[in-house]
């Protein structure tokens, strides 16, 4: 019987697999709904499931291979050990490890270079690889971390908004549309902030980014605080002995020319996506490049 090796790159609103050949050639790929072992575990666990069916009738394989596949399956929640261990041990798979979507966000993007990458979106982390060690940096989540990340800007935008209705800062054009969307009325904006989530946070960075490029006063200091947080990190992995940088996420495009002139010589352009990461790494530990010890 021929077995496969699976990728998963499970997200907080999409699961993607791919189906692979044991020496990690890409056979099909298939994509679900969202894959959050933290807040809903039977979902993502039937999301996985879902993905990797996709992936292999894509391919033309018989689903029932599934059942005898080994997978890396790459999700946020990978440090929360009871978790993992309970969708570990319910995942349809011959073998599987779980693995932090950050780490196969970094192989995709570097292969198995050394180097880091920032991860800037919603949240915010950073990745360090050294030959086998692989170390972390910040990712401590929107409540107490997140520093630079697009919950954090738009949270920052709301606040100056609110600065700026009660003339203790001056406003500008974006905290004028801010108030115009919640009809100008400050406790709209309160009952909004007070049980919003990081990624409806998250929505208002672009809009920040966008008036910052066109000169805005309020959103160049927003933006200015928050690519300070990321220098600050980035200064941390290179002093750690990074000598290459790659930004990954939805912000790192738009990061990437309000970032300090000494880290703009190191970046550098992602090889792959996670996807392509997680396939790379299962190849590693269950396919014929570890049975030769490639």
């Amino acid at each position: 019987m021929t077995h496969y090796l699976i990728g998963i790159d499970g997200g907080g609103t999409s699961c993607r697999a791919a189906v692979a050949s044991v020496d990690g050639r890409v056979l099909g790929r298939g994509k679900a709904g969202a894959a959050n072992i933290l807040t809903d575990p039977e979902t993502a666990l039937a999301n996985i499931g879902e993905a990797a069916r996709a992936a292999f009738e894509e391919a033309s394989l018989d689903p029932v291979g599934i059942a005898s596949a080994k997978a890396i399956v790459g999700v946020a929640g990978h440090n929360v050990g009871d978790a993992v261990h309970y969708v570990k041990r319910r995942l349809p798979f011959a073998a599987a490890d779980i693995e932090s979507d950050g780490l196969i966000a970094f192989q995709g993007a570097l292969g198995n270079q050394d180097g880091a990458v920032a991860i800037l979106g919603t949240g915010t982390i950073y990745i360090l690889r050294q030959g086998e060690t692989v170390s972390y940096v910040g990712g401590w989540g929107f409540t107490i971390g997140d520093h630079g990340s697009g919950a954090r800007i738009g949270h920052a935008l709301l606040q100056e908004s609110l600065l700026a209705f009660d003339n203790i800062r001056e406003g500008s054009g974006v905290t004028a549309s801010v108030m115009a969307e919640f009809n100008d009325d400050p406790r709209d904006v309160v009952d909004f902030a007070r049980l919003a989530k990081p990624g409806e946070f998250g929505r208002y960075a672009p809009r920040v980014f966008e008036a910052a490029v066109a000169g805005d006063s309020v959103a160049v200091r927003v933006l200015k605080a928050a690519a300070a947080t990321v220098d600050e990190a980035l200064d941390v992995v290179v002093a750690r002995g990074a000598e290459r940088l790659c930004l990954l996420g939805g912000l790192a495009p738009l990061y990437r020319p309000w970032l300090a002139e000494r880290h703009q010589a190191l970046i550098v352009e992602a090889e792959a996506d996670a996807l392509t990461g997680a396939v790379a790494l299962a190849a590693q530990r269950f396919g014929s490049q570890a049975r030769t010890g490639a």
